[in-house]
């Protein structure tokens, strides 16, 4: 590449640079982003999701953290809580949309962060990170509402590309959901192919929305009408033929903001305080040092909604 060409790529870079640190400082400031903004945030996080796998090996320490639900207001403040990245890594369990009044502003701010920060801030796909859900529950009437329908169409572009897990140092496995009775080994997970939409069964289906149950002995339907329940037995089993220590899942709604499960080897993580106005649930968020060592804060609702 001649210079002159080089300082002119240079130049490029830098201004992509700046367009996504000035749209992160733009939605703290509450400015709202134009759709043709919002649009190139998702075609370039859509890019670093499918340059990354499926499964995703994370190095501690890092700050796990669950369900968001478009509570714009509490993310600010867990990142105030715990840090702010990429001084502090995150890893986010899914759910960013639905539910709450700002799930725009929120998946927007957490793509920006994607973008800026690849290596140290992570975000897995929620079952709430599907067309099926997210026409019914909120974000695509918010879309309309603020944008157009085809903005919504643009935001389902990327929720197909995202990853479903991560590992921790090969130690601690993630999920929004749950366990799956066909998962035998890591790379059944590494090798589901992207773009894909969440099927009504399988071992997609079940990281997004299978749930543990402490009255279950081994497997039982849901009665979320999709995947199974487990009980504490298949978690153990589960542990020890992976080699795993613990299992970090969100989607369900704790009152602490976490709750363990199967002699700690099993953690749900909740990250949306008062979710809905109608939980005096507290927001959860795990922090797992470079040892391993986990510590879990909890953060008593704010805002009331």
């Amino acid at each position: 590449m001649q210079e002159g060409a080089s300082v002119r790529h240079g130049e490029q870079i830098s201004q992509i640079s700046q367009f996504y640190e000035e749209a992160t400082n733009r939605l703290l400031m509450r400015d709202v982003l134009h759709a043709e903004e919002i649009v190139e945030i998702l075609d370039k996080v859509a890019t670093v999701f499918m340059n990354q796998p499926m499964l995703v090996e994370v190095d501690p320490p890092i700050i796990i953290c669950g369900d968001i639900h478009g509570q714009f207001k509490d993310l600010i403040r867990l990142f105030n809580h715990g840090g702010w990245p990429p001084e502090h890594r995150y890893l986010f369990l899914g759910d960013y949309v639905d539910r709450g009044a700002q799930s725009i502003e929120t998946v927007c701010l957490m793509f920006l962060l994607k973008i800026r920060f690849p290596k140290d801030f992570f975000l897995l796909r929620g079952n709430h990170e599907s067309s099926a859900i997210n026409r019914v529950y909120g974000f695509m009437e918010e879309c309309c509402r603020c944008y157009d329908i085809t903005l919504w169409e643009h935001f389902q572009y990327v929720f197909d590309r995202m990853p479903v897990s991560a590992l921790v140092a090969g130690k601690i496995m993630c999920m929004h959901g749950g366990l799956s009775r066909e998962l035998e080994n890591f790379d059944q997970i590494r090798e589901i192919s992207r773009p894909v939409d969440i099927p009504q069964d399988g071992i997609l289906c079940d990281l997004l929305w299978a749930d543990p149950d402490p009255q279950a002995n081994g497997w039982v339907q849901s009665n979320r009408g999709v995947s199974y329940r487990f009980g504490a037995d298949v978690v153990e089993e589960f542990c020890g033929r992976m080699d795993i220590d613990l299992i970090a899942r969100a989607h369900q709604v704790v009152e602490k903001g976490y709750e363990f499960f199967a002699d700690n080897k099993l953690v749900t993580i909740f990250s949306a305080p008062n979710y809905c106005g109608q939980f005096d649930n507290s927001a959860g968020l795990m922090l797992v040092d470079s040892n391993l060592r986990c510590r879990i804060r909890a953060l008593k609702p704010k805002y009331r909604y």
